[in-house]
């Protein structure tokens, strides 16, 4: 019996350290001094650009909002995953149930590292994972657009999760695993700026890939599978594949892409549907140097011809 005891006590003793290990390990990372300061002094009428890229009216605005009340961030939407039901907070103005008292480097460790004022891990919900490869003068620019934008009251409800996705502090693992400011895709020497430019946009601001690159397990983007469809993260149906060989885009040249994201309608003149929507209006209030630099980079990443929506075997 004696083996019995020491192998259980080795057995709590390993185990006790790995939870000390993990807990150490799940820790906030904020921002370090070098990163912050190149935030500087931003600028409203260039945050307004990554504004827009960013769409943060389709989470952060009442839900049905239009016109200007689309700028009354004060959140609420309903985003139901299979991990639980994430509701997007209030970033308003409001000092007290929205941003309105954050420091500029608050917003900036937000953005690019998922952690709140206070020190708490933000689920990637937020999808700060593409947010984090952004640059810091680009968030310094939104934040000061942010600051121009109506103050409004009350607090969104809380997150509906279950254990263990309920504790905050394990989303510091997760981001151990996934979060990178590093691109995405590797593009050549000697690539355009034009796609240089798109790569940017799509990877960061825009957070394509959130939605249009299928996730594994731990809910992290299978980055060997860029922007090739997936199963919708919420609601029903499938998010399609938008890379060169796929199904929805792959007979679009670069400028079907580009009249699609200004309009909302395709080369054969349907138009824009679902979540889409709101990301197509978004993109519409970019410059056409923009949407252009969009479409050349989807035409210049590597092709998924399996990706979704997977086509059903002709019987």
């Amino acid at each position: 019996m004696a083996w019995l005891k020491k192998l259980v006590g080795a057995v709590i003793v390993l185990g006790g350290a790995g939870a000390v290990a993990g807990w150490v390990l799940a820790a906030p990372v904020r921002l370090d001094d070098a990163t912050v300061a190149q935030l500087g002094s931003g600028d409203a009428a260039r945050g307004q650009r990554i504004f827009n890229a960013g769409g943060c009216t389709s989470c952060h605005a009442k839900p049905g909002s239009k016109g200007d009340a689309r700028l009354e961030l004060a959140g609420g939407l309903e985003l139901k995953t299979p991990f639980g039901t994430f509701v997007p907070p209030n970033i308003s103005q409001d000092a007290k149930d929205g941003i309105g008292a954050w420091r500029e480097q608050d917003f900036a460790n937000a953005m690019l590292r998922g952690v709140s004022p206070s020190g708490e891990n933000f689920y990637p919900a937020f999808p700060y994972a593409s947010y984090a490869r952004m640059k810091p003068a680009d968030i310094a620019d939104l934040y000061a657009f942010m600051k121009t934008l109506p103050a409004v009251a009350g607090k969104a409800p809380g997150h509906k999760l279950a254990f263990p996705f309920n504790i905050r502090r394990g989303i510091g693992l997760w981001k151990r695993l996934y979060l990178s400011p590093e691109p995405v895709i590797a593009l050549p020497d000697g690539a355009p700026d034009k796609v240089l430019a798109g790569r940017y946009l799509v990877e960061g601001p825009g957070h394509c890939g959130e939605c249009h690159t299928p996730r594994d397990f731990a809910g992290g983007v299978k980055k060997a599978e860029w922007l090739a469809g997936a199963v919708a993260a919420e609601g029903s149906g499938v998010v399609p594949n938008i890379t060169p060989d796929g199904n929805s885009i792959k007979r679009w040249s670069e400028a079907d892409i580009a009249n699609y994201l200004e309009t909302g309608f395709t080369p054969d003149f349907d138009s824009v549907g679902g979540a889409m929507v709101e990301v197509q209006r978004n993109m519409a209030q970019l410059t056409a140097d923009d949407r252009a630099a969009i479409a050349a980079y989807l035409k210049a990443v590597p092709p998924h011809p399996n990706g979704y929506p997977a086509r059903k075997p002709s019987k």
